[in-house]
């Protein structure tokens, strides 16, 4: 090959892999400031859309996280209820004494109110997971709005509480920045988490427990689901190993209260002793 197209193509190459280490880069710094509470009163662009030097200090260790403060953590359960396993689920967190937010879906809640109802009488917190379900991301403000606005009324209308009216989580965690600011202006804080274990799909009790283990931060907030009883058999397991580590649980709104978004959003690391 003549030295002139060797040249051309070892440049190729090098621009190639500049480009996929350049996107690998980018990948990774929308995972460490994904953010996992957007409050009212928050810039959501910022939070949905990182500034460039932004990204450039998480990756340097710049932007890192604090010393942290007192190790809190929610249990948040997305979808239902339902009829066999919600009721287990709630007489295991009310055997555990750990309160929990879980954030239900209007329709479904609608369907059986009286688990809806039973939800709060064990202490625990409703939030607003939309009317039906839907990809926010695929849908207009002004039906997004409507799925906001339209789950908490019907949430509220089985189970009236407070938390239904601030509280707020999107369906599958998939959202854009007008959704964001659509649930600003509805009177909304979105909720997402720091901790995602993947029990929405068929994985392990152990598997679940060793994810959520190993990526504990403080403070915490875990996404559950209500249907799964794998989930419900892990749960004494991991209150255990929390509450070892010095963890309270508390709910979303107590968390919320007992810290600032800043620290929500660039959460601690916290050892939990696993190898």
């Amino acid at each position: 090959m003549p030295r002139r197209l060797l040249a051309a193509a070892l440049a190729a190459v090098v621009a190639a892999g500049a480009g996929y280490a350049g996107r690998r880069l980018w990948i990774k710094s929308d995972d460490l400031l994904a953010p996992v509470v957007v409050t009212q009163g928050a810039d959501a662009a910022a939070l949905a859309h990182p500034s460039l030097g932004a990204r450039l200090a998480v990756l340097t260790g710049r932007g890192a996280a604090g010393a942290g403060g007192e190790r809190l953590v929610a249990l948040t359960f997305d979808d239902g209820p339902y009829p066999v396993t919600t009721p287990l689920l709630l007489q295991t967190l009310r055997d555990l004494h750990v309160p929990a937010t879980f954030f239900l879906i209007g329709r479904d809640a609608e369907q059986f109110p009286a688990l809806a109802r039973a939800i709060l009488a064990d202490g625990n917190e409703i939030g607003d997971h939309t009317l039906t379900h839907p990809d926010l991301d695929h849908l207009d403000d002004a039906a997004a709005r409507s799925e906001l606005v339209d789950g908490a009324a019907a949430l509220r209308g089985v189970a009236p509480a407070p938390s239904e009216l601030r509280i707020f989580r999107p369906p599958h965690g998939r959202y854009t920045l007008a959704t964001l600011r659509v649930a600003q202006a509805a009177g909304f804080d979105t909720i997402l988490w720091s901790d995602d274990p993947g029990d929405w799909r068929a994985i392990s009790g152990d598997a679940l427990r060793a994810h959520v283990l190993h990526h504990a931060t403080a403070p915490e907030i875990v996404l559950l689901h209500s249907g799964r009883v794998e989930t419900v058999a892990s749960l004494p397991e991991l209150v255990a190993r929390f509450r070892q580590a010095g963890y309270t649980f508390v709910t979303v709104g107590e968390l919320l209260r007992r810290t600032t978004p800043a620290e929500l959003n660039r959460p601690v690391r916290v050892s939990l002793g696993l190898q």
